[in-house]
């Protein structure tokens, strides 16, 4: 009886399924041109969320508006798309240079622009993970509005709940609210959105902005009545791709740009023989933990070293930044801005210029003075433009005909990532990347141990990690899957897999880069999606992520210093 098979398929295997299944209808949208989220074509889309429930949309499948995963995509999602009834995905098409002003949505870099009262246009230059990116947050977007139309709407010619006539008097008339109105008016969006008032009064003011303190009142109202007009008169919103878009996906034209401005910079300087350390962080831990102990020596003899990256990462403290960014471009730091679309900026350190003397932790200063190596540290990338930008940049570089390839010899990735035991802030060290919906995995031998990172007051995990089609698309089942599974993931991201495969393409096969180069991974967990509460969605690393952060740059300039 033991080995009997059961047909029965669990949770897990549905959801990746349901997964596999969003990720080939988004393909298939996209090579046809355009659809309609609420309509037929995007039907598929729509019952594939719906079944996955992923956890950071909450409450999706359920009667009651979702608000905190609504809140997690308004984020991400240009202010005012609410509005639109025509959502156009385009490449950089030169809108840049028109009237039109640009809009970025505060956690997610990319240009869209308001083209009149009822077309968006998202500008796409970080390749097809920024499409399924934007098509799961619209999907979920779409649901949610005719959850709204569904609790204002009496009957199918049009006549709404009183709540919803005196919300749209409130939204119209667009003035200020007093305390009192304001109050009112929010008991009439908790009825519309099936919510208690205290619920919406916790979560009101994070989605306001300084010009817009009501924004709130303002998504429901409009998405409500697009969602009214989409059941009454059949205007369908629609999504769009451009041609030009269509044609340029896929053959890393923003990365080759990229790519090439950076060489050009290393030429021009002089530094492209030289050893070269690729790290990929953010723009400030690796610039911080080099030129803080010189540019603030005063914080520095009173604070201990983590405390004081804690004081330079609050918001508040600009000219702590400043002074260390003014330190680091005195002694031999090129910033080169991105001009390309990728989104990514780049920072190169001359280590010849370094006084070692002056750093807080051991360099050997004799190879340091003879090797001379450079380090490169980008800006995150985002899902599959990892592959692009690496693969790009790892290319030989043609001076005069002939061609140069660069000299190596490391490269370091750290992000955050979702983790799957242990909580916020804990640290992963990979021993291999899995791509999710795949059996593709990719093992290496990382240069960095738990050994390393071990002793400080943060949780170490070593173990494979699996990379993403994207985080919002994750649920329980999948997650406990590869956990509970002998995969035994530890973690989730979305560009490891493809930063292996590209560092393995050029060294391994092509030949571009030396074959023994060293690869370094290290994650700090962001959420743990596995625990209730945990999610994305749910808020912020604050100051947690600092130490994790310090620590892996930490170790990976130990590593490159000595």
């Amino acid at each position: 009886m033991g080995n009997k098979k059961y047909h029965e398929r669990t949770r897990a295997q549905e959801s990746s399924g349901a997964i596999e299944r969003m990720y080939i209808t988004m393909r298939h949208l996209f090579n046809r041109g355009f659809y309609k989220p609420m309509g037929i074509s995007g039907e598929t889309l729509r019952e594939a969320l719906l079944l996955l429930r992923p956890e950071i949309y909450g409450s999706v499948g359920d009667e009651k508006a979702e608000l905190e995963g609504l809140l997690y995509i308004i984020d991400r999602l240009p202010i005012g798309i609410e509005e639109c009834r025509y959502i156009n995905l385009t490449s950089d098409e030169g809108y840049a240079d028109s009237h039109f002003k640009a809009i970025i949505p505060p956690k997610r870099r990319r240009n869209c622009y308001r083209i009149d009262d009822d077309q968006m246009n998202i500008e796409i230059t970080r390749g097809r993970s920024e499409i399924y990116d934007i098509l799961t947050h619209l999907t979920f977007l779409f649901i949610e509005s005719h959850k709204i139309s569904k609790h204002v709407l009496i009957d199918d010619k049009g006549k709404t709940t009183r709540d919803w006539l005196k919300l749209e008097k409130v939204v119209l008339e667009n003035k200020e609210l007093t305390e009192p109105e304001r109050e009112t008016a929010i008991t009439y969006t908790a009825n519309i959105l099936g919510r208690t008032f205290n619920e919406i009064t916790g979560i009101y003011n994070q989605f306001s902005t300084p010009d817009r303190p009501e924004r709130l009142l303002h998504i429901v109202y409009w998405l409500g009545k697009l969602a009214i007009e989409e059941i009454i008169n059949n205007d369908k919103r629609t999504v769009t791709f451009s041609p030009m878009l269509r044609e340029r996906l896929g053959h890393h034209i923003h990365g080759e740009v990229w790519a090439n401005n950076i060489k050009q910079t290393l030429h021009k300087n002089k530094l492209l023989q030289r050893p070269i350390h690729v790290i990929s962080a953010n723009m400030h831990s690796v610039m911080n933990t080099l030129f803080a102990p010189t540019a603030l020596k005063t914080l520095m003899a009173k604070k201990d070293i983590f405390e004081v990256y804690e004081a330079i990462s609050n918001n508040e403290n600009k000219s702590l930044r400043s002074k260390v960014n003014k330190e680091a471009l005195q002694n031999g730091m090129i910033f080169i801005k991105d001009t390309s679309g990728t989104n990514i900026d780049v920072q190169i350190f001359d280590t010849s210029k370094l006084d070692t003397s002056k750093l807080d932790f051991n360099a050997n200063d004799s190879k340091l003075k003879e090797e001379k190596p450079v380090i490169l540290v980008m800006d995150y990338a985002f899902g599959e433009q990892a592959y692009e930008t690496i693969d790009e940049l790892l290319k030989p570089y043609k001076i005069e005909g002939k061609k140069v390839h660069l000299n190596v010899e490391s490269l370091s990735i750290m992000g955050k990532a979702g983790i799957l035991e242990g909580g916020k802030g804990d640290i992963m060290i990979p021993s291999a990347h899995i791509f999710e919906g795949t059996a593709d995995n990719y093992p290496f031998k990382n240069e960095l141990n738990k050994a390393d990172l071990e002793g400080q007051g943060i949780d170490v995990y070593e173990g494979a990690m699996i990379t993403v089609l994207g985080t919002s698309l994750q649920n329980k089942d999948i997650l406990k899957f590869f956990y509970n599974s002998t995969w035994n993931v530890i973690g989730l991201e979305m560009e490891g897999a493809h930063y292996q495969k590209a560092i393995q393409s050029a060294s391994k096969v092509r030949g571009n880069i030396s074959s023994d180069v060293k690869v370094r991974y290290a994650y700090y967990a962001s959420d743990n999606p596995l625990e209730t509460g945990g999610t994305l969605a749910s808020g912020g690393l604050g100051t947690t992520g600092v130490k994790p952060t310090y620590l892996i740059t930490r170790t990976i300039l130990q590593q490159i210093f000595n």
